[in-house]
C-alpha cells in the first residue's frame, strides 16, 4: 500500500514538473515573439508601417541598358539589404555632430542628387566646392571621386564629408568628436542596432560598414529612361541619327561627337557616350576659380560628374555648373569651351590647348550650333530618378 502511494505521488510530481516546464517554454516562446514584434516595431515606427527587411526595394537587380559598359562596382556588389542601410545612413542627420545635416542635405533627389546652392551649408560653415551631382556614379570610367580626385574610390569618398569639420563635423578638430564618437552614437540608436544585427550579425558600427553600404546605395542611383536612351535602343551606334530626335537635337549630337577640325565641338573626347562620364586621364578644363575668392586659382580640379541629368525633365538646370559654381547657364559652359585661354593654366588638358601653338581652344561655334548642343544635352535627362521612392528619404512616412 505504501509503495502504491509513493508511485502515485511520483506520477503527480512528474506531471506537475512537466506542466511547469511546458509553461516556462510557452513563456520563453512568448517573450521571443514579443521581442520579434518589438524589433519589427522599432523599424516600422521609424520607417513606416509597411517597412520590412523581407520586402525591400530592388537595388541589386535594376535593368541596365546593354550598351552601358562602364561599371566601377568592383568587389562591393549591390545587395538590397546593404543598399537600404546605405539609404538610411545617407538621409540620417545623426551623421552630423549637431543632427542638422545629412548627405542628402547637399545631394538632393529633386536635383539629380546635387544642390541648387553655389556651395552647401555645413555644421561649421560651407563646403569648399559646389556639391557634385551623384547621378550614375556607378557608371563612370573614373573610379576616383571628388572634384580633385582625392578619394581613391566611392567607398572612401562616402565618409570624408562626415569627417570634414565644416561639412558634418566629426573631424576631431580642437578636441571635438571624431569618427569613433559617431560609431558610438549610431550604436546607441535602436534602429541601427536592429539593422546592423540583421545585416551584419552584430550591432557594431565601423567605417568599413558605413562605406560599404553607403557606396552601394549611391551606386544604385541610376538614370536610363532619357530621350537619348529611347533613341539609342532604336539604332546600332551612339553617333547614328536617332529617329525620335528633332533635327536640332540630332545636329547637336553630331556637333558633340565631331572633332573641332571638321567643325564639331569635340565634347566626346572627354565625355564619352553612352555614359557621358569624364575621361580618367583628363586634366583641368580651364575653370580654376575658388568660390568666394576672386583672385585665387585652383588648377587641381580634374574630375566632373556625368553630363546626364544636368537638366531636369522640365529643362531646368539641376544647380550651377563647375566646381566653383561660376557658370549658371549651360550657354555659359559652351561659351567657355568655345574660347579658352591656355596661357595662365599649367594644368590645362592638352585637348583644350588648340593644337599647334597651344594658345587655347577656339571652336568658332555659332549661336545656332550652341543652341543645338544644349538641345542635345537636354535629351540626356530622365524622369524616374527624381521621384522614385527607393531613392527617397526613408524617414518620411
Amino acid at each position: 500500500m505504501i509503495h502504491l502511494r509513493l508511485y502515485i505521488l511520483s506520477l503527480l510530481f512528474l506531471l506537475l514538473a512537466s506542466c511547469s516546464t511546458d509553461s516556462e517554454d510557452l513563456t520563453d516562446q512568448q517573450e521571443d515573439s514579443d521581442d520579434t514584434i518589438e524589433d519589427t516595431n522599432v523599424l516600422q515606427n521609424v520607417f513606416g508601417a509597411d517597412f520590412s527587411m523581407d520586402n525591400l526595394p530592388d537595388y541589386a537587380n535594376q535593368a541596365i541598358p546593354d550598351y552601358i559598359e562602364q561599371d566601377n562596382t568592383g568587389n562591393n556588389t549591390i545587395t538590397d539589404e546593404k543598399a537600404m542601410l546605405g539609404r538610411i545612413l545617407f538621409y540620417d542627420r545623426n551623421l552630423s555632430v549637431d543632427n542638422t545635416i545629412s548627405c542628402s542635405s547637399c545631394h538632393q533627389q529633386a536635383f539629380a542628387f546635387g544642390d541648387l546652392d553655389m556651395v552647401s551649408t555645413g555644421v561649421n560653415g560651407v563646403t569648399g566646392r559646389h556639391s557634385m551631382r551623384l547621378i550614375n556614379s556607378r557608371f563612370a570610367r573614373e573610379s576616383r571621386f571628388f572634384w580633385d580626385e582625392r578619394a581613391n574610390s566611392l567607398e572612401e569618398q562616402t565618409t570624408q564629408p562626415i569627417q570634414d569639420h565644416a561639412e558634418m563635423g566629426f573631424s576631431g578638430q580642437d578636441g571635438g568628436p571624431d569618427l569613433t564618437d559617431l560609431f558610438a552614437k549610431l550604436e546607441a540608436i535602436d534602429y541601427y542596432q536592429e539593422l546592423f544585427q540583421v545585416i551584419y550579425g552584430d550591432t557594431n558600427v565601423t567605417e568599413a560598414r558605413l562605406q560599404e553600404s553607403m557606396a552601394q546605395f549611391i551606386r544604385s542611383i541610376q538614370s536610363f529612361d532619357s530621350k537619348f536612351d529611347l533613341g539609342r535602343a532604336m539604332v546600332n551606334a551612339d553617333n547614328a541619327n536617332f529617329p525620335n530626335y528633332t533635327d536640332q537635337e540630332n545636329q547637336g549630337k553630331t556637333l558633340f561627337f565631331q572633332p573641332p577640325n571638321i567643325g564639331g565641338a569635340g565634347c566626346i573626347t572627354c565625355h564619352s557616350a553612352p555614359e557621358f562620364d569624364i575621361d580618367p586621364e583628363s586634366l583641368n578644363n580651364g575653370v580654376v576659380g575658388i568660390f568666394g575668392d576672386a583672385v585665387a586659382q585652383d588648377e587641381t580640379v580634374t574630375r566632373a560628374p556625368t553630363l546626364r541629368d544636368i537638366f531636369d525633365a522640365n529643362g531646368n538646370l539641376n544647380g550651377p555648373l563647375m566646381h566653383d559654381a561660376s557658370l549658371t547657364t549651360f550657354r555659359a559652359v559652351l561659351e567657355h569651351y568655345n574660347d579658352i585661354d591656355a596661357t595662365a593654366n599649367g594644368n590645362l588638358d592638352n585637348r583644350l590647348r588648340g593644337g599647334q601653338g597651344g594658345n587655347g581652344q577656339n571652336l568658332n561655334l555659332s549661336a545656332d550650333a550652341m543652341d543645338a548642343i544644349e538641345a542635345f544635352i537636354k535629351t540626356l535627362s530622365g524622369n524616374d530618378v527624381y521621384s522614385n521612392e527607393k531613392w527617397s528619404d526613408p524617414f518620411v512616412n
